[in-house]
């Protein structure tokens, strides 16, 4: 069944790239295609309203598509606490709307995020640095903002992060208490390094995004959940299990190591390849 969708933000880098992905695609239709002066109303007739707009419009957007019955997706960064806060509410009093809100459509960009909430539990010293296109408004970025508040939210144990010298305007902005270091910059697309300090070493995690078809998969799969989203979701994380997929992949490593061991001599704690 092909579900009908209207792009608003149609003529941006993201929409286009999202009109071209859906007219290959057999299982979406894209049926209104908006500009910046094009009439809102234009979108009723779709099924779903995929934002790909500016912080300044996203809102009025998304909540006009609500308020219309319509299931959205929303691919504009700038998105804050507050600013879902008020959407929550709107979605509150409408039981069939559902909102999905990606911050980042790259799958690589969600499983390193992962990976830095793991890390997060560990080190009590974290910062971002996060890099993207000198065209890009909003700082620091929403996937940035994103990871900050999951890295907060997985040392719940440990509390805010050590951050010193704060006041100090080169010391980046904190977002839930992390450090957060905005760079734009020509000749790049996006890249976020996600730095942890301990006594003695440090971790740094990076993504690196260099071609606008690593979001393809993404989208779709934040399309499929929005047909039939209900409240608003946050996050291409939440549509994936990767706590699942982790502990799937620890339980292969430990069967493997109790495989293998079993046909080591006593003592002996690797494997070794033979000489030919």
């Amino acid at each position: 069944m092909t579900t009908s969708v209207a792009v608003v933000g149609a003529s941006g880098a993201l929409g286009s790239s999202t009109c071209s992905l859906l007219d290959a695609a057999d299982e979406f239709a894209v049926i209104a295609r908006l500009g910046s002066r094009s009439d809102l109303r234009e979108m009723l007739a779709a099924e779903i309203v995929i934002d790909m707009t500016l912080p300044a419009v996203s809102q009025r957007v998304v909540e006009y598509a609500v308020e219309n019955g319509k299931k959205v997706l929303v691919g504009t960064s700038g998105w804050t606490g507050e600013r879902i806060g008020a959407l929550r509410r709107i979605v509150a009093a409408r039981p069939e709307a559902g909102v999905v809100i990606i911050p980042n459509f790259s799958l690589g960009s969600v499983v390193a995020t992962a990976l830095e909430t793991v890390a997060a539990r560990f080190f009590d010293a974290v910062e971002i640095i996060e890099t993207h296109g000198a065209r890009k408004l909003d700082s620091p970025s929403g996937t940035a903002v994103r990871t900050a508040e999951l890295l907060l939210r997985s040392r719940a144990e440990r509390g805010p992060v050590h951050a010193p010298h704060t006041d100090q305007r080169a010391r980046g902005q904190q977002v839930a208490s992390v450090p957060v270091h905005s760079l734009r910059l020509p000749g790049v697309l996006a890249r976020q390094e996600v730095i942890f300090g301990g006594i003695g070493e440090s971790v740094t995690i990076r993504h690196d995004t260099s071609s606008s078809a690593s979001y393809e998969r993404g989208i779709l799969l934040a399309l499929e959940a929005a047909r039939t989203a209900t409240g608003v979701i946050v996050g291409l994380d939440s549509l994936l299990d990767l706590r699942a997929e982790f502990d799937a992949a620890l339980r292969m490593e430990r069967a493997a190591d109790d495989s293998s061991s079993r046909d080591l001599p006593s003592g002996q704690i690797a494997a070794t390849t033979p000489s030919p």
